[in-house]
């Protein structure tokens, strides 16, 4: 077996420690070109025992790092080094976002060789001070115009800057602009450009592959993908969209449509994108559509057919989608579907790469042209044929967890199998309660449901007597009502109890203290700030009546100069304040029949009161009344 050409221009170069500047084209071995001379530069244990190295030269630091941009691409650059370091027994980590921190951290403290990594995450370990560059003597920039671009290039320089000055540094890419190698030389130190071609492979994409560029309506694509996926002689084809929803979307139609396909696009969490890519390479899943996240670096066997479903963004996405097909010398098919609004970012791409297809043909789903080309059997509809559905599927494949971290990237398939296993874990795990839950919670009114009584807001309040038989209650254990009625406004209910209960001393024959005791047995509605209360006699009845018939809130009367009696009454009146609104001070005929009833009820607000002759007796009752009462003046005058 022959070496590839980068391999072979490369090796000598790097090998003697030189900076090397790699530009090859897809799918001609440049992992190897980069990663022999990378894992001779590591000093390992079998080094010492074979007298090739000093045992002080051994450490458990990094001595090679690998930067690369996606996630897919990390995984298998760090197969390809393991293998090839498998005689040596080289230690290779892979450290990439999506995945939890500790396992990366154990194996970081365990000791590691080489370092494959994407800048993210690379970039937090080293902040935490869980990963030491410091011992680093190479460094390989894979995919360098995509890690020297605007996006990575912040992240790449602060990496650089952990590195020691004095390393060796190779970058290697299928595409490499001028500007990225004028930029690349910062951090290089007389570096050797080395473009690899083969003798009979002109141009820049690969001999081996055939293209074919079709001017495609949008509504017809899925129709025309799911008849080119039916071709004679497709092994396995990869399906790349611009967008993530338009890769999401396509997956499941095919999968409507009888095909096992697989999607891996920046949506899905990365248990999902790995479980696709295994399946895809383990040959469950024959048909993986995916975003430009899978265009580079990725080296799947048996890739036939690459379907671009929309045109790429500029060339350089272009060669490196078509270059997943027709790697290691064998042959591929690459197709790319034109949309109408495409065709002048298309005519950009065919200009750049000095292809053949500035004007696509237009065709559709039943172009004859389509199924001659393409060599696909006549007849052939959008939907796979049930005796050829013979692959097992995504659901076959085993969904890896693997700790992700953050909520956008975890995918519901992901979520679903992770959450039951921890749900039934927690509620063996939880101890056995110490004490009573809350039931205030769980109760209507200040009552358990269970019991049900009468609601506390209808229930009247409990007498005196039976208040201890309620606190021990709630001492005991029992519902806590008592707390919940604390906090209602039945204060005066106690009150109003012996009032209600005690029957009245001696019926009067006047219907007025008839009167007055149902005003008494009214009372305790009433609230109990309304505290001053003014009880003024009258001299006569007939203009007592009057004044009750007066409008309550009038605090300032003007007196009749023909009733010198009512002026007299009037003047204190003026002094008092504005929120006196009810007024009805007037002498109760017997003393004997409301004083009782006062002693007891210290909060009554109104006072009806009816004339009677004698006025002195009324005052001495009001003198007799309790001291609740502060601001009263009782002015009982007789009629002069």
């Amino acid at each position: 077996m022959s070496p590839f050409p980068i391999q072979e221009m490369t090796l000598p170069v790097a090998l003697s420690g030189t900076d090397v500047i790699g530009q090859a084209k897809t799918g001609t071995g440049k992992t190897l070109g980069f990663g022999l001379p990378l894992l001779e530069r590591v000093t390992v244990p079998a080094d010492v025992e074979a007298g090739r190295a000093k045992p002080e030269q051994l450490t458990d630091a990094p001595q090679a790092l690998v930067v690369v941009p996606t996630r897919e691409l990390c995984t298998q650059v760090t197969n390809d080094l393991l293998t090839a370091g498998k005689v040596r027994n080289v230690r290779v980590l892979a450290i990439y976002g999506g995945r939890a921190y500790e396992p990366q951290v154990e194996a970081l403290k365990k000791g590691v060789d080489v370092i494959v990594g994407t800048p993210g995450r690379l970039l937090d370990l080293a902040g935490q001070r869980k990963l030491d560059l410091s011992h680093v003597k190479a460094l390989v920039l894979d995919e360098a115009d995509e890690m020297l671009d605007l996006g990575f290039l912040p992240d790449v320089e602060k990496i650089i800057n952990m590195l020691p000055a004095k390393r060796q540094t190779m970058l290697f890419s299928a595409t490499m602009p001028g500007a990225v190698i004028g930029l690349a030389r910062r951090y290089m130190s007389q570096p050797t450009h080395i473009s690899a071609t083969a003798p009979d492979d002109e141009g820049r994409t690969v001999a081996n592959i055939a293209q074919y560029v079709y001017r495609a309506h949008s509504m017809d694509k899925p129709e025309m993908v799911s008849r080119i996926l039916q071709a004679n002689g497709r092994g396995l084809a990869m399906i790349f969209c611009r967008t993530k929803r338009t890769a999401a979307d396509i997956a499941e139609q095919l999968e409507r449509r009888g095909f096992a396909s697989g999607a891996v696009h920046g949506d899905l969490g990365q248990g999902a994108r790995e479980q696709a890519l295994r399946a895809f390479r383990n040959g469950k899943v024959d048909v993986l559509v995916c975003t430009d996240v899978a265009a580079r670096g990725i080296d799947v066997e048996g890739v036939t057919h690459v379907i671009n479903y929309q045109t790429p963004e500029d060339e350089k996405t272009y060669l490196h989608r078509v270059g997943r097909t027709g790697r290691a010398g064998n042959k591929g098919i690459a197709v790319t579907l034109v949309d109408w609004d495409d065709i002048p970012r298309w005519q950009l791409i065919n200009k750049a790469l000095e292809l053949n297809f500035n004007d696509p043909v237009e065709t559709y789903s039943t172009s004859p042209h389509l199924f001659e080309e393409l060599d696909i059997p006549a007849g052939t509809k959008g939907v796979l044929p049930r005796a050829e559905r013979t692959r097992q599927g995504l659901d076959a494949e085993e969904l890896e967890d693997l700790g992700e971290t953050g909520g956008r990237g975890r995918s519901s398939r992901t979520s679903r199998s992770a959450r039951p296993e921890r749900t039934e874990r927690t509620e063996e795990e939880r101890p056995a309660r110490t004490r009573a839950p809350r039931q205030r919670r769980r109760t209507r009114g200040g009552t358990p449901l269970t019991d049900a009584p009468a609601p506390a807001a209808e229930t009247p309040a409990k007498a005196p007597a039976e208040a201890p038989a309620a606190d021990e209650a709630a001492e005991s254990g029992a519902p806590r009502t008592l707390r919940r009625r604390r906090r209602t406004r039945a204060g005066a209910a106690p009150e109003a109890t012996p009032v209600a209960a005690a029957p009245v001393a001696e019926p009067v024959a006047e219907p007025v203290t008839e009167a007055v005791a149902v005003a008494v047995a009214e009372e305790p509605v009433k609230p109990r700030r309304r505290t001053r209360k003014a009880a003024e006699p009258a001299v006569d009845a007939v203009d007592t009546a009057e004044a009750a018939e007066a409008k309550p809130r009038r605090t300032r009367k003007k007196a009749a100069a023909s009733a010198p009696e009512t002026t007299e009454a009037a003047e204190p009146e003026a002094t008092k304040p504005r929120r006196r609104t009810r007024k009805a001070a007037e002498p109760v005929t017997e003393a004997s029949a409301p004083a009782p009833e006062a002693e007891v009820k210290p909060r009554r607000t109104r006072k009806v009161a009816t004339a009677a002759p004698e006025a002195a007796e009324a005052a001495e009752a009001t003198e007799a009344r309790p001291r609740r009462r502060t601001r009263k003046t009782a002015a009982a005058q007789p009629a002069s």
